[in-house]
């Protein structure tokens, strides 16, 4: 069973093929997926999704690009967690590539959702691009290592792997390991341990190959897996079997049944 571990069912434009994407998950072996929360107006649709499918989890956050929307506060952030099928706070963390003024909201923001994800034992799912320095630093100075969580659609170098790794992060590959010119990318899919290695799809985004610019969803995570597999000359079986196991070693709230 492979794992989507980072997917927005919730979108429009794929809530809109709800029955057809489950169903093709089913025929392409991919068991489970984290639906993943980027605001609060939004998040009971998140909710429900995972409400209607044993398969699907639920995660409550607010992403950093977002400004106009609801602010959250630790508290609301742990009330909403205290959901069965809440397996995460996120996705959070800091983006400067949008946001080239880095904002002082986003970095407050980002220590609210590491504070809810330490206060209700739940792990983090961090999202960080142009701005890796600030958001290894964050998580050091807010003790994110006692949460846990993933570094979600990670694209930066060796060295920014190796210091979340250090924080006993995971790192999360997505469709952009199969892009031809993501060199730097597929030498870092070879250096985590697979032990620490997840796979997402991020759908409706980042397509992967063959499927590049069109619509992504949760069945084509077994294409991320193919090319890590490939990367690191392993059985495709092995990397489905370690990035489920090391699945639910994280999202310890996940009903594996």
């Amino acid at each position: 069973m492979f794992i989507d571990s980072h997917c927005h069912l919730d979108f429009p434009e794929l809530l809109e093929r709800e029955d057809e994407l489950l169903g093709a998950m089913a025929t392409h072996g991919v068991g489970r997926a984290l639906c993943v929360s980027v605001k609060l107006e939004t998040f009971a649709r998140v909710l429900a999704l995972a409400e209607r499918h044993p398969n699907l989890y639920a995660s409550v956050g607010v992403h950093p690009d977002n400004d106009d929307v609801e602010e959250p506060d630790e508290a609301r952030l742990v009330a909403l967690a205290d959901h069965p099928k809440v397996i995460a706070i996120g996705e959070t963390g800091l983006d400067y590539y949008w946001r080239k003024d880095a904002p002082e909201w986003q970095r407050a923001r980002f220590r609210t959702h590491i504070r809810a994800a330490r206060t209700c034992a739940k792990p983090l799912i961090v999202h960080t691009r142009a701005a890796a320095d600030d958001t290894l630093r964050l998580m050091r100075e807010e003790a994110a290592a006692e949460a846990g969580g993933v570094m979600h659609c990670f694209t930066e170098s060796i060295e920014v792997a190796r210091a979340a790794l250090d924080l006993g992060f995971y790192i999360s590959f997505s469709g952009i390991v199969t892009f031809r010119n993501a060199k730097d990318l597929k030498a870092v899919a070879q250096y985590v341990p697979l032990d620490r290695m997840l796979i997402e799809t991020d759908a409706p985004y980042l397509a992967p190959m063959p499927h590049r610019g069109k619509t992504n969803h949760p069945a084509w995570v077994v294409h991320v897996a193919e090319e890590i597999a490939r990367l690191r000359d392993e059985p495709l079986e092995r990397i489905e079997t370690a990035t489920t196991d090391n699945f639910f070693r994280l999202f310890r709230h996940a009903n594996p049944h």
